[in-house]
């Protein structure tokens, strides 16, 4: 208490008492909250865009952007170190980005410091990959390792498909990342298992999808492979949707059924037969989908075997389905054309697209089920019967990943035309430990690699 004298009114003393000053409260602050967008993230050495990870910061008492977010430890630095890691923005949400240093695991401690002398962690735990050749043109299309057929949805999108699962996922073709939507079919198809889905093509809003057809690597018949489909699309770009279509489960017994008529010219009742093994230069086995010049009724099913003949240096065979879309919109039997056999080198069909113009392109590689060192090309062709195709590129293949897919066809007539590529990777061993893709635990590890390519005059 303080008590002091002050002078009164006409001469009188006035005591006044003051009472004890209150001390400034203290501002209490809680401990900080952290949240990762995704606790796995994959990266490649050398790469471009990878993929990123949001960061969302609070704390009680305090204003987000008066937290600081950062890598505080790494359990392999030779993989990505603290110094690797990036974090930008300053509100309650940062995004967080790895330069990869060397192929491995690491896992990265992300800490949150607050105000108070307050923090919190959480573990990252991340994957990258080996550089690539030209890693400047490469982007990873995460959730899954085995693309196996894509199809432009405009503004830089893609419906990509996979052949371990019947997901189809919609990708921004541009960037690294998940996909930015995701359709699985399998209860309208009635299957539970894959369909082995590996080529594809659009013609309007429909979107046609084919199975392999063939028998699995064990040579066993599997009755979801032996599936064609449709989807319907509306939207584009990152707007697009796909609603199911319909289906047809006897195309290959139709294609046996006309090669038997023929003569069996080209094995497929022996290629189909119970213990054959698809991917052999006599098995059965289909990857390539696409309709032929000016028609909406006539596809083209490209063979990855056989080869016609079936020996080193046979040409690649494409089988006419002439009423494609009645076999889709109604169900009716197929009926076949006369083969057509291309000369692409020995090599045969991975994928054949075409642009607006009628101009096709198609991605040649080995029948084999190999690891891939096989060599592949591109072909230009006019999608005429008897007119030999031109190779545009030859493709390396010192990389993981075999060459699987086209995603757009670009016009082959302009001078440095570029075309981007996606690669299956399921049995590629990324990251060092043994482990193929398609068997890595967490879908945001799981990549397949998409590339674009200059093709040649």
């Amino acid at each position: 208490m303080t008590v002091r004298f002050a002078a009164g009114t006409a001469g009188l003393a006035v005591l006044l008492i003051a009472g004890p000053t209150a001390p400034a409260q203290a501002v209490t602050y809680g401990t900080p909250t952290i949240a990762l967008s995704a606790s796995y993230l994959s990266g490649a050495v050398g790469a471009t865009g990878d993929p990123v990870v949001n960061v969302t910061v609070g704390q009680s008492g305090a204003d987000a952007s008066a937290l600081t977010v950062s890598a505080s430890a790494s359990s392999k630095a030779s993989v990505a170190g603290t110094g690797d890691v990036t974090v930008t923005g300053a509100g309650a949400v940062r995004q967080l980005a790895v330069t990869a240093r060397g192929r491995g695991y690491t896992n990265l401690t992300v800490k949150v410091a607050g105000l108070g002398g307050k923090s919190a962690t959480k573990t990252l735990y991340y994957a990258a990959s080996a550089a690539v050749q030209n890693p400047a043109d490469a982007r990873y299309l995460t959730g899954s390792a085995d693309a196996s057929a894509a199809v432009d949805v405009g503004g830089g999108y893609a419906v990509v498909a996979d052949d371990e699962s019947n997901v189809l996922r919609l990708y921004d073709r541009s960037r690294s990342g998940a996909p930015v939507k995701t359709w699985d079919f399998s209860s309208q198809l009635g299957v539970s298992k894959e369909v082995d889905i590996e080529g594809a093509t659009r013609i309007g809003n429909t979107i046609y999808w084919t199975g392999s057809l063939g028998n699995n690597k064990d040579g066993e018949y599997k009755a979801p492979r032996n599936t064609v489909f449709t989807t319907t699309v509306s939207g584009s770009g990152s707007g697009t949707q796909l609603a199911y279509g319909r289906s047809y489960k006897k195309l290959r017994d139709d294609l046996v059924a006309w090669d038997q008529a023929n003569g069996n010219r080209y094995g497929f009742a022996a290629g189909t037969a119970d213990g054959e093994a698809p991917k052999q230069i006599d098995g059965f086995n289909v990857e390539g989908l696409e309709f032929a010049p000016g028609s909406t009724t006539t596809a083209y099913l490209g063979f990855r075997a056989p080869l016609a003949p079936a020996v080193p240096g046979g040409k690649a065979l494409l089988v006419p389905v002439t009423n494609f879309d009645q076999v889709l919109a109604s169900g009716a039997k197929a009926v076949f054309g006369a083969g057509v056999e291309l000369d692409l080198g020995g090599l045969a069909v991975r994928d054949i697209r075409k642009n607006a113009a009628g101009q096709y392109l198609i991605l040649a590689g080995s029948w084999a089920a190999d690891d891939n060192s096989d060599p592949y090309a591109l072909y230009q062709w006019d999608g005429v019967a008897g007119h030999a195709p031109v190779k545009r590129a030859d493709l390396p293949t010192t990389d993981p990943g075999g060459w699987e897919a086209i995603a757009e066809v670009p016009d082959l007539t302009a001078a440095g035309a570029r075309v981007q590529l996606v690669t299956d990777s399921g049995s590629a061993d990324l990251y060092g430990d043994g482990t193929e893709a398609k068997d890595l635990t967490h879908p945001e590890w799981k990549k397949a690699r998409a590339a674009w390519f200059t093709l040649n005059p």
